[in-house]
């Protein structure tokens, strides 16, 4: 399993870390994201990693802003977030797909964590 934590509430203009650490499994071989999904709005690809080819991806909306990185020792990914601001508030996700190249967050992702909440109040 995956299991996210580091969500929390903060003010606009400021950073949050969160972490996702898997549990039975390591994370070898595999591509790792995040994902958020706000109240009404469908779901997206905010960040991902590749820790054997060393991609990554950000979306648009997040990059120069957030960054995430691997600690394969800790068999967990991190999403360093600065400068948040209210439209980041979210619940963010991560999930692993296995047998993929690059930063990769298609419909091959095979596990997934249970969410933490991140809330930026203006």
């Amino acid at each position: 399993q995956l299991v996210e934590s580091g969500g929390g509430l903060v003010q606009a203009g400021g950073s949050l870390r969160l972490s996702c650490t898997a549990s039975g499994f390591t994370f070898d071989g595999g591509a790792i994201s995040w994902f958020r999904q706000a109240p009404g709005k469908e779901r997206e690809g905010v960040s991902g990693i590749n820790p054997t080819d060393g991609k990554t991806y950000y979306a648009d909306s997040v990059k120069g802003r957030f960054t995430i990185s691997s600690d394969n020792d800790e068999n967990t990914v991190y999403l360093q977030m600065n400068s948040l601001k209210p439209d980041d508030t979210a619940v963010y996700y991560c999930a692993v797909a296995f047998g993929v190249a690059g930063a990769y967050m298609g419909p091959l992702m095979t596990y997934w964590g249970q969410g933490t909440q991140v809330t930026v109040s203006s």
